[in-house]
């Protein structure tokens, strides 16, 4: 039982930790080489990867999907979609996915004089299901080795764990004034059937002993 607990504890663990990851925003040094706009064909493998299309359109089996293409500090390239995510999830009410396209094509640069942004996104890259992370801004900063504070993931997590310790401290007052009393008067009513128990079987112990045979009496 030792192990299937462990087991199940990673489990739950590794799928709040792929939620979070996926989810939360996350933010990228690079500098941006190209904008471009492709034919997506979504599969059932891909298509819970891709949010919605932009508002006011019908969503296909296929669409034009926009992708910001972008090179990291290491020289490593990143792709990026850019979808509407609408009002669906994850909610980042995002409805301006034109702007966007517009603003990192502003700020395409070379090598040789280059343009650092920092590109705000959720999701993941998977070249062999074909997903991308999902854009949500972009700006410019001031160079490669800038300093990005994550305030929003450590006011979400402060939040949830405000929200932890707020729902633990129901649950304490709530076995001390509901559950312990419970348990205790069924703790009571449990000796007393016992002691109820022990009474009647002892006396019926003391009356079977009356119907034994008694020992002759020894001259």
């Amino acid at each position: 039982m030792r192990y299937i607990r462990w087991t199940v504890f990673l489990l739950v663990l590794l799928t709040l930790f792929s939620f979070f990851h996926y989810n939360l925003p996350q933010r990228d040094i690079v500098r941006v080489t190209s904008t471009e706009v492709i034919r997506a064909d979504f599969t059932r493998f891909n298509r819970f990867f891709y949010a919605q299309a932009d508002s006011g359109n019908t969503e296909l089996a296929n669409r034009d999907l926009r992708l910001i293409n972008a090179s990291r500090t290491n020289g490593r390239v990143s792709v990026y979609r850019n979808e509407d995510t609408g009002f669906g999830w994850p909610p980042y009410f995002k409805l301006d996915s034109s702007n966007l396209q517009a603003e990192a094509a502003d700020l395409i640069s070379t090598r040789a004089e280059p343009i650092w942004v920092a590109i705000t996104h959720y999701g993941w890259r998977n070249e062999f299901l074909s997903i991308y992370p999902n854009a949500i801004a972009v700006r410019e900063v001031a160079g490669p080795d800038v300093t990005l504070i994550p305030w929003v993931n450590i006011a979400i997590f402060g939040m949830l764990l405000v929200a932890i310790f707020l729902i633990w401290r129901m649950l304490r007052r709530f076995r001390r004034r509901a559950i312990e009393p419970f348990l205790d008067r069924a703790d009571d009513q449990l000796d007393l059937a016992k002691a109820r128990y022990a009474g009647f079987a002892g006396g019926i112990r003391a009356w079977l002993d009356t119907w034994r045979k008694k020992p002759p009496r020894l001259k």
